[in-house]
């Protein structure tokens, strides 16, 4: 049996979401909205609840088109708080829809969200070569964590705080986590060097 990293457990969803996305480069918008939006709804609650209900996170929120999401009204609000399917807690909900007005922004300025976000790419240099499992597992945050949190904290997003934000760097690729033993390391790793940095 090849070797993962734990927390992936035995859970078929929880192991097909760490052998095929997490750690993997990701540059499409969309999907990282929805990456910063659902980290956000996992605060205080497991991975695994996040990831079982993705499905309809994306009914419910318009598949995390940013566009289309930022023109939410108190009615969705409302009715997103009747749906059981997913996390009803209104401070997350309303900041799903307030996040999504504010991506906007970072693309007139930077050209799309990835471009943004991939400026918080640690110096691999400040980064172990061959992590340890122990060494991974005290990850949760980091100076470019913080930084991006503050950033966008300035920038009039929420629920996005410097351990939210590591969770978000690591699920999309901006750092590879994935510890030395792990069979998945090698190939999160070759899909980070194919990103185009500007």
């Amino acid at each position: 049996m090849s070797e993962r990293c734990a927390w992936a457990g035995s859970s078929p969803v929880m192991i097909d979401y760490h052998d095929t996305e997490w750690g993997f480069a990701m540059t499409d918008d969309r999907r990282l909205f929805e990456k910063i939006c659902l980290e956000g709804f996992q605060s205080g609650l497991s991975w695994a609840t996040i990831l079982n209900k993705r499905a309809d996170f994306r009914r419910v929120f318009a598949d995390f088109d940013p566009e289309r999401v930022a023109r939410f009204g108190s009615r969705d609000v409302e009715r997103l708080l009747k749906d059981a399917s997913i996390v009803r807690h209104r401070g997350k909900i309303e900041s799903t829809i307030n996040n999504a007005g504010r991506v906007a922004d970072l693309v007139d300025e930077f050209g799309s969200l990835a471009d943004f976000v991939w400026r918080y790419e640690p110096d691999p240099a400040s980064r172990p070569v061959e992590p340890t499992p122990d060494q991974v597992s005290s990850f949760v945050t980091s100076p470019e964590s913080a930084a991006l949190s503050k950033d966008l904290k300035k920038r009039g997003w929420s629920f996005v705080g410097p351990t939210t934000m590591y969770a978000f760097m690591q699920s999309m690729g901006l750092v590879n986590d994935h510890h030395a033993a792990c069979h998945v390391r090698a190939a999160a790793e070759r899909s980070r060097r194919a990103v185009a940095r500007k």
